[in-house]
């Protein structure tokens, strides 16, 4: 199976060259029958990420960003340009992730299985956990209440799961999918466009697995913008509600946009209560936690 391996970079040149480096022990294990070609975004970084990842691995293809292209952006650009190549599927791996030797064995058996059951390609996630607390980071996640956007991440049990969201942390995507569905969508800056992407998948009844075993291991470090959110000037907050590093509205909106429709008017009023009342707002949010 011939895979590209998509990822995008920004300033954290440890982390990317240790993502790479668990990526390459891994397909070690696999090189009879895998064979990879690794296309890296370097959105701008000024720590010599790229220049170095190119020294380390002479056969990646590394991609030049302006530095406004955020994960989402810089991962379709990795993206477009693997098009043009001739592959069996994509992996998406996020840099900060370090993928565990069992990663192709999992994600393969998957695609097995996927074929074998639905008698069809799907798109497979590999679950994260975080060392520090040994609980799920990334992976994939059940919709509870459409409504109210709420949802639970699958634990790996053993067992192939059924999920509509998916985080692109680690994500194989075979060909015969992205023909039908194409690459992650304009309209998301940083984060959910791995939503978006697998609830496509799910309208199109293109199944969505997450694999049997955890394949590798992630820090979940979103902070929670919220534990000083009130204290701050509405300047300061409409920049948060902006900042596609903070709540990114711009994307969240499009998400609710195109997949929830109905809860388009709770949104919107859901950014003006954070603009203009926001100490009820975060008090609410806390107490539906």
């Amino acid at each position: 199976m011939t895979i590209a391996v998509l990822l995008t970079c920004f300033n954290r040149k440890d982390k990317t060259l240790a993502s790479l480096d668990f990526l390459l022990k891994s397909y070690l294990k696999v090189a009879d029958k895998v064979s990879l070609k690794i296309y890296l975004t370097d959105d701008g970084s000024t720590d010599g990420t790229g220049e170095t990842v190119k020294k380390k691995f002479p056969d990646a293809v590394i991609l030049k960003g302006n530095g406004n292209l955020y994960w989402a952006g810089g991962m379709r650009n990795s993206w477009r340009e693997a098009l043009k190549g001739d592959f069996d599927g994509y992996l998406l791996l996020n840099d900060d992730t370090n993928v565990f030797t069992n990663v192709f064995e999992e994600l393969l058996n998957t695609h097995e299985y996927c074929q074998k059951k639905f008698g069809k390609s799907g798109i497979y996630l590999g679950s994260t956990y975080d060392e520090s607390t040994k609980k799920i980071s990334y992976g994939g996640a059940k919709l509870t209440n459409k409504f109210t956007f709420k949802y639970h991440f699958l634990e790996p049990n053993g067992h192939f799961q059924n999920c509509e969201l998916g985080n692109a942390n680690i994500m194989l995507v075979p060909k015969e999918v992205v023909e039908e569905i194409g690459i992650l969508s304009e309209g998301y800056i940083h984060g959910v466009a791995d939503y978006d992407y697998t609830l496509k998948a799910v309208n199109k009844d293109i199944p969505v697995l997450t694999t049997p075993e955890y394949s590798g291991t992630c820090t979940d470090d979103h902070k929670d913008v919220y534990i000083t959110f009130p204290e701050k000037t509405f300047s300061e907050r409409l920049a948060l509600l902006k900042n596609p590093l903070a709540l990114d509205f711009k994307s969240n909106f499009n998400l609710m946009l195109r997949h929830f429709p109905l809860r388009v008017p709770f949104v919107l009023f859901s950014a003006g209560l954070k603009l203009v009342l926001p100490s009820i707002y975060v008090k609410g949010l806390r107490n539906n936690r």
